[in-house]
Order: structure tokens, then C-alpha cells, then sequence
């Protein structure tokens, strides 16, 4: 896994990756930027004391807890936007990494689009029911981590592997994974909470899941390979997207190559 997150990072320096930045950086500030208007306009909207004096007080006293509510919602938040960027940041990593895996299908815009949106609801909501203990000390990190670990692993999981899989074997192999997914996640969550690299870091979180999700779909890995080489073949489930080519023999990786890319 470490090696998988290294590869992720040095990802930043592949011009291809660098191009999605702007992208992703502009995409990024646009969601903390409404993020945090949207805290702010509820705090200040409230009638805290219905002391017309006292309230003002308390709205201003607040506004470095807008700034807090903001940094700690925004790894969820921003996964509303991943759907802008993530099939090309997908692409440019297998191209560069993976170049004899076949091209995947993708995912259709509506999926992507209902994904990312069902995802921010229930993460915002469990965020919010767990906010009270992220004013704990000692107590405050190991939940938000806890909690956005589960919640971004199978997030940022279901958007790599999901351009490929059906929805099926997507569940089945994420079931089966769920422990590597939620460690990945908390590394994820990490990285989302350091400033001003998160505005870069759904990149690196995408690049690092492919490296993450590659090696399952090798042959002898537990037969997602064959399985995911039915996609799109009459009869079989195809999820729509880039042009279909999973039903070329080649797969992920040159096996001659020597390469070793597990999780540990």
C-alpha cells in the first residue's frame, strides 16, 4: 500500500496529470469557497439567543468555527466534483503505467453524477451526526479518521474500479477488499486534511487507488480478471462510457515484466 500511495504522488510530476491540476485545483477552491459560504450564511442566519445584542457576537465569535466546519466537511464535500476529473485521470495513469490493459468502458455521466451526489448526502450526514466528537480531544481524530476512512475508501474504490466493473462484481470485490480499502481511505482522509495540499490531493487519492485496484484485476488474482473480461460481450454487463474494449485477451500489466504492485 505505501508503495501504491509513493506511486500516487510521484504521479504530480507527469505532465499529463499536471494539465488535470488546473482542473482539479479551480474545482476544488469552487466547493471550499461555497462550502464555507454556505456554513457561514447557516451560522449567521441563526437566532442563537434572540438577544438582538448578544447574537451578532456569537455570529462573529463563529467564524473561525465556519473555517473549521469547512476544512474538516471538505474531503466529503468535494467528491461532488470528482466526476469532472477522474475518467482522465484514470486514463493518463493505466496509459502510463498499465499500457497493456485493454481501454475501459467508463462510467456514464448520469452514474457518476448519482454516485458522487448520494455519496456527499450520506457522508455529510454521518459527519454532522459525528461532529460533536470531533471537539473531543484525543478523541476527535481517531473517529474522523475512523469514520472518512470507510467513507472515502469506498468512494474513491467505486470511482476507479467502476469504470470498469459492473455493478455486481464491483460489490463483490470491494466486500472482499474491505479492510485494505478502508486503510487506503484513512490515508486518503489525511491527505484531504493537510491545506493547501488538498486541493491537489483528489488527484493523487485517484492515482493512488488505481494502483491499488490494478493488481486485483491480474490474472490468478481470484478471477476478477476473467470475469471483467465478459463486460461488454453480448449477453454481458457493460456499464457504457469510453469505447468498449475489455474483450481483448491482454490485461492489466505485462506479467513479464517482473513488476510487483500488492497492496503491501
Amino acid at each position: 500500500m505505501i508503495n501504491a500511495l509513493a506511486r500516487g504522488l510521484r504521479q504530480l510530476a507527469d505532465p499529463a496529470i499536471q494539465r488535470l491540476l488546473v482542473r482539479c485545483v479551480l474545482l476544488a477552491l469552487a466547493t471550499l469557497i461555497a462550502l464555507i459560504g454556505g456554513v457561514a450564511a447557516l451560522l449567521f442566519g441563526l437566532d442563537l439567543t434572540g438577544l438582538t445584542w448578544l447574537d451578532p457576537i456569537l455570529a462573529t465569535a463563529g467564524s473561525a468555527l465556519v473555517l473549521v466546519l469547512a476544512w474538516l466537511l471538505f474531503p466529503v464535500t468535494v467528491g461532488l466534483t470528482l466526476g469532472l476529473f477522474a475518467e482522465d485521470v484514470v486514463e493518463v495513469v493505466e496509459r502510463r503505467h498499465y499500457p497493456d490493459l485493454p481501454q475501459a468502458p467508463g462510467m456514464s455521466l448520469v452514474r457518476q453524477t448519482y454516485a458522487g451526489a448520494r455519496f456527499a448526502v450520506v457522508a455529510l450526514l454521518l459527519n454532522l451526526l459525528a461532529l460533536p466528537f470531533y471537539f473531543v480531544p484525543g478523541a476527535n481524530v481517531p473517529v474522523y479518521l475512523a469514520l472518512n476512512g470507510y467513507l472515502l475508501g469506498r468512494e474513491y474504490f467505486e470511482l476507479v474500479a467502476g469504470q470498469r466493473l459492473p455493478l455486481r462484481e464491483l460489490g463483490r470485490l470491494r466486500r472482499r477488499q474491505r479492510g485494505r480499502l478502508w486503510l487506503a481511505g484513512v490515508a486518503i482522509a489525511a491527505m484531504l486534511m493537510i491545506p493547501v495540499f488538498n486541493l491537489v490531493a483528489p488527484v493523487v487519492a485517484i492515482a493512488f487507488m488505481v494502483h491499488l485496484v490494478a493488481p486485483l484485476q491480474r490474472p490468478g488474482s481470484g478471477g476478477v480478471a476473467e470475469r471483467v473480461s465478459s463486460v461488454g460481450r453480448p449477453g454481458g454487463n457493460s456499464t457504457g462510457g469510453r469505447r468498449n474494449r475489455l474483450t481483448s485477451p491482454r490485461l492489466i500489466a505485462n506479467p513479464s515484466s517482473g513488476e510487483s504492485l500488492g497492496f503491501c
